[in-house]
């Protein structure tokens, strides 16, 4: 089975049950997004590409352990042999790091706003990335909106300065407000994701109330002129009731002004817990068509250094799969 055949039927499945040699150092636990909380994930790589998977001991999917990190995965008649990589900070080779763990927003997929994660303080923020000194090539940082996307974004921007002498480039992915490109890029950061989350502005409505689709274009297409090709990513989630037409309607506008678009399988939790991820087949067939409209419009994933579109563990990247 090929790379990404076998990578899109993993992540159709999406969670996976880890027997033999204990892999707990393997394992990190996700503060942020629909995959906040529960038991954790870990990424499986094959010849230096990953893919991310939720541990379930409950999942239908196994993952053996051997010990060392070797791994075997035995899936449709094949035992497909890789390894685990080590995410000391949510990513391999990334300190990723969700500064608040709390947000006033209520997207219908995301479990955060039902706890009352914690705030990192700044200096909580540099030891974490210096625990991770040598094991790390950038920083990525994103955050929930716990009071203000304004406040937020001051306390990003603090944080980032502190950050700048590790010498590492810098990502950020926040709510954002309509100043937050420049500050950000004055601060030092290197990349940015701004991210669209549903492929219609209905289907977004209905996702993400109280957020703002025509300010969040208008950031994105600012990024570009600021930070420049390649250096500016947004997320799509796929499976929350869109078209592969209305995709592909998102996907060659994002292109047009100079974002590269990631599609992210939908993780059914929180409000859309009943929903489907999509499909193996969906989400090749998108990715031939990301992978079309990217070359029209002369964008590469693989010149991003940070944030999902380095890491690509989570969803199919053209360049990086």
């Amino acid at each position: 089975m090929d790379w990404l055949r076998l990578k899109a039927e993993l992540l159709a499945e999406g969670r996976v049950k880890v027997v033999g040699v204990p892999a707990r150092r393997f394992i990190s636990s996700s503060t942020a997004g629909p995959g906040a909380g529960g038991t954790g994930s870990l990424f499986f790589s094959v010849d230096g590409r990953r893919v991310r998977l939720l541990v379930d001991p409950d999942a239908a999917l196994i993952l053996i352990h051997e010990g060392m990190g070797k791994a075997t995965i035995p899936f449709k008649g094949e035992l497909v042999r890789g390894e685990l990589e080590p995410a000391p900070l949510h990513c391999p080779r990334q300190a990723y790091i969700t500064l608040s763990e709390r947000c006033i927003f209520s997207c219908k997929y995301c479990t955060v706003p039902l706890g009352q994660g914690r705030i990192k303080r700044p200096d909580e923020v540099i030891e974490m990335v210096m625990s991770a000194v040598g094991e790390i090539d950038a920083i990525s940082i994103t955050s929930g909106v716990p009071v203000s996307a304004a406040e937020e974004e001051r306390r990003t921007v603090g944080i980032v300065r502190l950050l700048v002498p590790f010498g590492l480039p810098i990502g950020v992915s926040i709510y954002p407000t309509p100043q937050t490109p420049r500050v950000l890029r004055e601060a030092g950061v290197a990349e940015v994701k701004f991210n669209l989350e549903a492929a219609t502005p209905g289907l977004f409505a209905e996702m993400c109330p109280g957020q703002d689709w025509t300010l969040l274009w208008e950031v994105l297409e600012e990024s570009v002129r600021i930070f420049g090709r390649d250096h500016v990513q947004s997320n799509i989630i796929v499976g929350l009731g869109e078209s592969d037409e209305e995709m592909e309607v998102v996907v060659r506008r994002l292109c047009s002004i100079g974002v590269i678009p990631i599609l992210r399988p939908l993780a059914p939790a929180a409000g859309l817990a009943h929903y489907a991820r999509p499909s193996a087949e969906r989400m090749l067939s998108l990715h031939a068509m990301l992978e079309r409209a990217l070359k029209e419009a002369g964008l590469d994933p693989a010149q991003a250094q940070t944030m999902c579109a380095a890491c690509a563990g989570c969803d199919l990247i053209p360049g990086r799969d």
